[in-house]
């Protein structure tokens, strides 16, 4: 009875003391997520349900433990906010990932992505076609910020009342980064032969030369070479 007691009383106190951290630090973790800051959540939570489970753990010091941890949370906020270096290190710079419409492979390299990532996270933001974009941007705390050509954001056909063709296609990769993506092709009822008479029509003798292929609801080949230059056929 003893034992069922202390739990239920370490069960109680370790609630209430993430409780009162969560809301002091809560909304920072939640509005403002970066890996830092993530990481530290766990930890928290990690030091209370340890105090919780492990009876020959010190609740007060582990309740100490939370306490150092979440001032030195404080501490690095303080100093992030007067210091731009700082803040810089802690929460990270955003990185451009598709400039003027173009991929930037160096950028995506640099943040360990590859273009199956970045297609990705396009459809997750209702872009279904890189054609669209003119500038992506992948943000500290991971999410990709998308500005469309201005084109792709003018009045729609539905606004003006005009009937449209139903799409042939759905945007979809053909080639990324010189591969030809074979279970594509299937899906869409093509064949490589018609991958190489395409790009042999724009001038590319070989897939190798070309970073991103995608195909248009049109039917068009829209292609972006290793040297950024860009062909539609």
């Amino acid at each position: 009875m003893n034992d069922l007691l202390e739990i239920l009383l370490r069960v109680a106190l370790g609630f209430a003391v993430l409780l009162f951290f969560i809301r002091l630090i809560g909304n920072k973790q939640l509005g403002q997520l970066n890996v830092f800051t993530y990481i530290s959540g766990i930890v928290i939570g990690s030091m209370v349900a340890d105090a919780i489970l492990h009876k020959d753990l010190d609740i007060w010091r582990s309740i100490l433990g939370v306490t150092a941890w979440v001032g030195l949370l404080f501490l690095v906020e303080i100093v992030s906010l007067k210091s731009v270096k700082a803040r810089e290190l802690l929460d990270g710079q955003p990185t451009i990932l598709i400039k003027n419409g173009r991929i930037i492979y160096d950028a995506l390299k640099k943040e360990r992505m590859n273009i199956d990532d970045l297609t990705m996270m396009l459809r997750t933001n209702k872009v279904f076609s890189i054609l669209d974009v003119d500038y992506a941007i992948l943000e500290p705390n991971g999410d990709l910020s998308i500005l469309k050509k201005q084109e792709k954001n003018g009045i729609t056909k539905e606004d003006l009342k005009l009937s449209f063709k139903p799409q042939k296609y759905i945007p979809t990769s053909i080639i990324i980064d010189g591969r030809i993506i074979a279970n594509n092709l299937v899906e869409l009822d093509l064949s490589k032969d018609w991958v190489y008479r395409t790009i042999n029509k724009a001038g590319i003798k070989n897939n190798d030369d070309i970073l991103y292929a995608e195909l248009q609801n049109d039917g068009q080949l829209y292609i972006q070479l290793h040297n950024g230059d860009i062909k539609i056929i």
